[in-house]
């Protein structure tokens, strides 16, 4: 068994985690970026997949993972985990029907809401207690769902039909153009020192320091971990000004 995510801001990345030492504590947990990640998950049979849903679809970056590497997807079962700040819609079907399409064996999505992580727009902003309940609320529904899925009874969040006529009517097909493709929009403010934090953060590697400052390429999965991190919050996508910094430690009770 092995866990791929893409984790901007921490949310994936700890329901991933915390699902995977629930099934397996031996298993192996790979961010999508990884140097071996591909490698190591053409050993396994079993894969758990994890991403945060944008406008009801899956990032580029996911898509594109899955797409380089179809060969290795014939015969695995795979357990779709989505993120998202409110609603997906069928954000495990979607990697689900691509997967399906490479010879995969979907047996499952889960679909956990986490704090919203898009630093730079105003919706879906709550208090810091209240993110620590979707937390809390997040980690008993893994909880929950590991304990069925020990029994043979997987969860089907975003793989039903309706789900994905809800996906399409109340996201995607409005959205499309923001998700079709990598983005060119980040915006980096004179805010910024050059630091070069963000560079090493991208997991698309699209970021550079240019005569000391950061220089945003036309390959943006949107995944927002450079937004989240920003000392100087020089940074937007979205918006035009950060609104919150969103790291999930951030939410950490201390």
């Amino acid at each position: 068994m092995i866990g791929i995510y893409l984790s901007g801001t921490g949310n994936t990345k700890h329901c991933i985690e915390k699902l995977m030492e629930l099934l397996d504590q031996s298993a192996q947990t790979l961010p999508i970026e990884g140097k071996e990640t591909a490698n190591l998950l053409a050993q396994h049979n079993f894969v758990v997949l994890a991403y945060p849903v944008q406008f009801s679809n899956v990032p580029v970056m996911v898509r594109d993972f899955i797409k380089d590497h179809s060969a290795l997807w014939k015969g695995k079962t795979v357990l779709c985990l989505t993120t998202m700040g409110l609603f997906s819609g069928d954000g495990a079907g979607c990697s689900a029907r691509l997967l399906k399409k490479y010879g995969a064996k979907v047996v499952g999505g889960l679909h956990i809401q986490m704090p919203d992580s898009v630093c730079d727009v105003k919706l879906l902003k709550k208090s810091l207690e209240k993110n620590r309940e979707i937390i809390r609320a997040a980690d008993r529904k893994i909880e929950n769902s590991v304990g069925k899925m020990k029994q043979g009874k997987y969860p089907k969040d975003g793989l039903h039909f309706y789900d994905r006529i809800a996906g399409l009517l109340c996201q995607r097909l409005w959205y499309y153009g923001k998700t079709k493709d990598y983005s060119d929009k980040l915006k980096i403010s004179k805010a910024c020192v050059g630091c070069g934090l963000c560079v090493s953060l991208c997991p698309m590697e699209n970021l550079v320091i240019k005569n000391s400052k950061a220089t945003a390429g036309s390959r943006c999965t949107m995944c927002y971990r450079c937004i989240s991190s920003c000392p100087q919050q020089a940074i937007t996508l979205l918006g035009d000004t950060v609104v919150e910094q969103c790291r999930y430690e951030r939410y950490l009770e201390e």
